[in-house]
């Protein structure tokens, strides 16, 4: 019966991760980035906003602490396993389209900011509450739509946002380090009890500190290994751009398929790791301390240029310029690649591999308990809150010491069917979008303050 269902749920999971998602997600990218005009152009403009306090604002936390809380859970294992899973399924092509997804994401996440935060509401406590199930009751009036949204996180929270990442924090350490998987469970828990304890702010505080380190860390690794792969780093981004069009042209041991299987691998990967359109980051984005709802949505869409557009780029050219430098590199496995490749970082690569996939997983579970909780206090109000958050801390032991098969696909499953009630609201609600962001962005009002009449709370 179990091995039935596992594999029932794997199958609708391919499938939804297949063309259904490419189209879906891909699609909303470009539309919205002519629809919206290219906010990518004002990329430059958003990162500073992303780290100057704005304290005439209302909101929990700084616009930097909520970008910070959505990077927490979007960068992770994906970011380093994933684009090395993509590699040797796609060949090294499936760079190039993972980073397009990111370049057209961008205007996704920024749509999903701008919608966070023009329907959040303020409960009586004082406190913002916004994401996708907003938007759908508020801008839709399709609360039912925002009720499965709700149901499809709450699952997906205990899923990909932590069963499965103690699992991974829990196998490294005990293949690294003889570790016991029960140790390293009681740990996770331990921890995660520590900071979420304190709620968004607590939440906010950690990842702000947390992945600014953890993101600097990995990149100076990156650069390091593209500093002694320098001779052949023109050639491994020759080999990606042309690849990507010509898998072909390739040659050698990799992967030689279709464009069309190329760009599937890439694509999915991107999908998957910036999550712009999936509906979790803006949850947290409107907690934000924000003017007005286009500020936000700028500091929101660099989550996908940070996540995507850098991290998984650097990735991909030091996994790429690796086996161009090291030919005798077994690339037919995705984790075993990326090691061989930190490897030559003289003793500092594997713990400096580690460290970045445990930090990475850990903030990943931080920050979906809060979107989690924040779907929980949704669906029931406050009374629930606490009670999740106490089986989310027990679920982070258990994660660490159980094998997760169904778990990994259910997470993936669940993964795609947010996304499907998001997109319905960032396609319908586009309109709004368009006029708040001429109203204030291309108008250069991003200081005034919005309207009560505009933007209810």
């Amino acid at each position: 019966m179990a091995e039935t269902l596992s594999s029932i749920i794997k199958t609708c999971s391919d499938f939804l991760w297949g063309w259904p998602m490419i189209i879906g997600l891909l699609g909303t990218h470009l539309f919205l980035t002519i629809r919206l005009k290219c906010p990518q152009r004002k990329l430059l403009k958003a990162i500073r906003l992303s780290v100057t306090p704005d304290k005439a604002a209302t909101g929990d936390v700084s616009q930097f602490g909520a970008l910070a809380t959505a990077l927490a859970a979007t960068i992770g294992t994906g970011n380093i396993i994933g684009v090395a899973t993509a590699i040797t399924l796609g060949g090294p092509g499936a760079v190039f389209w993972c980073w397009l997804t990111g370049v057209f994401g961008i205007a996704t996440k920024y749509a999903e900011g701008l919608l966070a935060v023009k329907y959040r509401v303020r409960t009586p406590q004082g406190k913002m509450l916004g994401g996708p199930m907003y938007a759908l009751e508020r801008g839709l009036g399709k609360k039912w739509l925002a009720v499965l949204f709700c149901i499809f996180t709450v699952t997906a929270s205990f899923g990909i946002g932590n069963l499965v990442q103690g699992n991974a924090i829990s196998l490294l350490c005990y293949e690294n380090y003889h570790i016991p998987q029960a140790f390293t469970g009681i740990a996770i828990a331990v921890c995660v009890a520590l900071v979420v304890i304190f709620g968004v702010k607590g939440i906010a505080r950690v990842c702000s500190a947390f992945v600014p380190m953890m993101a600097v860390l990995y990149v100076l690794g990156c650069c390091y290994i593209l500093w002694v792969n320098g001779a052949y780093l023109w050639e491994a981004v020759k080999l990606i751009a042309v690849s990507a069009f010509n898998p072909e042209a390739a040659g050698g041991g990799f992967v030689g398929g279709s464009v069309i299987m190329t760009a599937r691998y890439g694509i999915a990967r991107g999908l998957f790791s910036n999550e712009s359109g999936m509906g979790s980051a803006p949850i947290v984005a409107a907690a934000a301390q924000t003017r007005n709802p286009v500020r936000q949505a700028l500091v929101s869409s660099t989550g996908t240029f940070w996540d995507t557009v850098v991290i998984c780029a650097l990735t991909g050219l030091v996994l790429v310029s690796s086996i161009l430098a090291y030919p005798d590199i077994t690339y037919d496995d995705g984790p075993a690649l990326t090691k061989v490749a930190f490897d030559k970082i003289p003793y500092l690569g594997r713990p400096l591999l580690t460290f970045g996939i445990i930090t990475f997983a850990f903030s990943t579970i931080l920050g979906w308990c809060y979107y989690g909780e924040k779907a929980i206090e949704y669906l029931s109000g406050k009374r629930w809150t606490l009670i999740y958050r106490g089986v989310f801390i027990v679920c982070a032991f258990f994660g660490a010491v159980t094998q997760l098969a169904v778990v990994w696909n259910l997470a993936d499953l669940t993964n795609a069917l947010m996304a499907i009630p998001n997109l319905i609201a960032l396609i319908c609600l586009s309109g709004v979008a368009a006029k708040e962001t001429q109203k204030y962005l291309w108008n250069d009002r991003l200081d005034d303050t919005a309207d009560p009449e505009d933007n209810p709370t």
